[in-house]
């Protein structure tokens, strides 16, 4: 192991921690951190991924820099994260798009936004791409619906099987002797964990966003992302019924439930997006690291493109310009299904997973306590 290897750092951050014991109540990771004294690399990769950076240890910590001793552990953590979503990444050679995220994002955007517009460019008609079209089936006079639908489950397709692969190694590569699988009771505590965003709570006052001084912003921002991401989800589901088993074709009017869930949804997307840019920017860099920082700066400018071309689309779709948003819109989207498993969105999955792991660790030990009582 390399001396610049991160898991060094963080194997030595976190067994002061564990010596100290006096950040125990922010989170869970520092209780798991005492349970699991040995820190072997796969702890400290489930203790990275348990992490949910919120930063009060670092503000509340005796021994933080410019101590001699210089323990950061939420920095530490995310170093050992993004090491880790490298070296998961499948297949191997795309791991170089979460090296450079920043510049994989613009250039993967870009390309697909050039080579989708120029695709559109040169065979649909110019009478037709710039033409005002109007009614069901608008949409289709551009782009037809099978290959709006290919465009977009293609890449889909491909990057929920690589993120399934990645996740795949990192449960069995964590996994100890004689663990038996997680039972309900854990996939529900994990879901409930990973929907309340309980850990970004900290110690009950909320994350260091900026500096010292706590607040819940983040998480606030955080679910508002969600649930911009659910309502663009549920508002493409209906219309797919509506298409599908009602014979409606897009676009729908604007008071119907698939408009007003993307609407909503889009707006709840560039509300949270600027939101954490703005938290992003102006945060103290102590607790992360560039390529975090990076990586989530990429991650946030490809979520509003998503948003706002889709806004754009939905509030010029009646005038002579629709075409060309419909295909920049179609762009966006396709550039972010491709590259979900090689950007900060993949922290998810894993975050789920150390979840799962610890709430089905949390169950065994209350088990055996009610045994040995």
């Amino acid at each position: 192991m390399s001396s610049t290897d991160p898991r060094a750092e963080t194997r030595r951050v976190l067994a002061i921690c564990n010596a100290c014991g006096y950040c125990n109540g922010f989170c869970d990771v520092f209780e798991s951190a005492r349970l699991r004294p040995a820190l072997t690399d796969t702890d400290l990769e489930h203790l990275a991924h348990l992490c949910h950076h919120c930063r009060n240890c670092l503000y509340a910590c005796q021994y933080a820099p410019p101590h001699p001793f210089a323990v950061n552990v939420p920095r530490a953590l995310t170093a050992l994260r993004h090491h880790a979503y490298v070296r998961h990444a499948w297949p191997r050679p795309l791991a170089r798009l979460l090296v450079h995220a920043p510049a994989s994002a613009l250039l993967v955007a870009l390309a697909t936004i050039v080579l989708v517009l120029g695709a559109v460019l040169t065979l649909v008609p110019h009478a037709v791409l710039f033409a005002a079209h109007q009614g069901p089936g608008a949409f289709y006079a551009v782009i037809p619906w099978g290959w709006m639908s290919l465009l977009a489950a293609l890449p889909l397709g491909w990057s929920l099987l690589a993120v399934a692969v990645s996740l795949r190694r990192v449960w069995r590569e964590g996994a100890s002797a004689g663990e038996p699988p997680p039972g309900w009771r854990d996939w529900r505590g994990a879901l409930a964990d990973l929907v309340t965003l309980r850990n970004l709570r900290g110690g009950g006052p909320g994350c260091n966003d900026l500096d010292d001084r706590p607040s819940h912003w983040r998480r606030r921002l955080h679910h508002t992302l969600l649930l911009g991401l659910l309502g663009c989800l549920a508002a493409t589901t209906i219309a797919t019924v509506y298409h599908h088993l009602l014979g409606l074709q897009a676009p729908y009017p604007w008071w119907s439930l698939p408009v007003v869930l993307g609407t909503l949804g889009g707006l709840a997307m560039t509300v949270a997006t600027l939101g954490l840019a703005w938290l992003t920017l102006r945060a103290d860099p102590t607790p992360s690291t560039s390529a975090s920082r990076g990586a989530d700066a990429a991650l946030l400018a490809l979520l509003a493109a998503v948003a706002l071309s889709g806004l754009a689309l939905l509030g010029w779709r009646a005038t002579a310009a629709m075409g060309v948003l419909l295909a920049l819109h179609l762009a966006t989207v396709i550039a972010f299904f491709l590259l979900i498993p090689y950007s900060k969105l993949v922290h998810g999955g894993y975050r789920a997973l150390a979840l799962l792991r610890e709430a089905a660790a949390r169950r065994r030990r209350i088990r055996r306590a009610a045994g040995d009582a």
